[in-house]
């Protein structure tokens, strides 16, 4: 057993991977950690990389996988890239769930043959307040794309990113996403972080290495602490939160991570130094 399988089974290293698809996107969310739009440069990691990507976490003990963005599902050779992924191990691929149209989601059939589950985005129970944060009509996309997801029989969880909300907005948001079929386990409530686009609104909390779990996170520019750390602000990628430019072998960032993660344990001081970020 190699150190990273036993950190991560000892459950000193978390044992997801995440690997940022791309950087483009169909939408320009006032809270994006990489300020991603429609114009974006797309820095595509590409399909054959992620699998190897995956062969390689697998052997080297890591348990399952992240795929982000930007937006993932613009790239079209993203179902096929998810299916071959997840015959090594369990994906979560995030998405704002606008791009599934009903013959999209017929093409997604095969997904539900494999560990892949799909983390949509819906922060409001209200389309007014919802797509004022993320973007005109997202709302009434998500809310039809769940329960059809699910009918295909789709695993889907909705991440709820907000400031704040109140108990009874929070009721309504809960009892909308039962009514499309996401059980309360899949539905996760997480803070802004203040990284990204959401500096120029002055949104969100500021997180250190401490309050964000030490999960591997691969991109075209290199490895990163967390799935938080490759952000871009101004068009310049962030690198405070960068641990390799190398990323060939995949344990070369690994074990970088693990002898980072050893100089971090003790920085936690108490349940109340996480902030919730899932």
């Amino acid at each position: 057993m190699s150190a990273v399988a036993e950190a991560v089974a000892a459950g000193r290293l978390p044992g997801r991977v995440w690997m940022y698809a791309d950087y483009h996107c169909n939408l320009a969310c006032t809270y994006c950690l990489t300020e991603s739009a429609p114009k974006s440069p797309h820095r595509v990691i590409g399909h054959e990389r992620m699998v190897e990507i995956a062969g390689e976490a697998a052997q080297l003990g890591f348990t399952d996988l992240g795929v982000t963005g930007g937006e993932p599902f613009l790239l079209r050779w993203l179902p096929e890239a998810l299916v071959e992924m997840a015959q090594r191990l369990p994906v979560l691929v995030l998405t704002n769930g606008t791009l599934f149209t009903r013959r999209r989601i017929e093409q997604l059939r095969t997904l539900a043959e494999h560990p892949v589950a799909m983390q949509i985005s819906l922060d409001r129970p209200d389309p007014d307040d919802n797509d004022a944060m993320r973007g005109q009509e997202n709302f009434r996309k998500v809310v039809d794309s769940v329960p059809r997801l699910v009918e295909q029989g789709i695993r889907v969880r909705i991440a709820t990113t907000v400031e704040s909300i109140e108990d009874a907005e929070l009721d309504r948001l809960c009892a909308l996403h039962r009514s499309l079929g996401v059980p309360d386990e899949d539905h996760i409530v997480r803070p802004i972080v203040r990284r990204g686009r959401a500096i120029d609104y002055g949104l969100g909390v500021a997180a250190r290495p401490a309050d964000l779990p030490a999960e591997l996170t691969i991109t075209v520019d290199g490895a990163f602490w967390s799935p938080f750390g490759p952000t871009v602000h101004d068009g310049v990628l962030d690198t405070d939160l960068l641990i390799t430019r190398t990323t060939r072998p995949l344990a070369t960032p690994a074990n970088a991570l693990l002898r980072l993660a050893g100089e971090h344990a003790g920085d936690a001081q108490g349940d109340d130094v996480t902030l919730n970020i899932r």
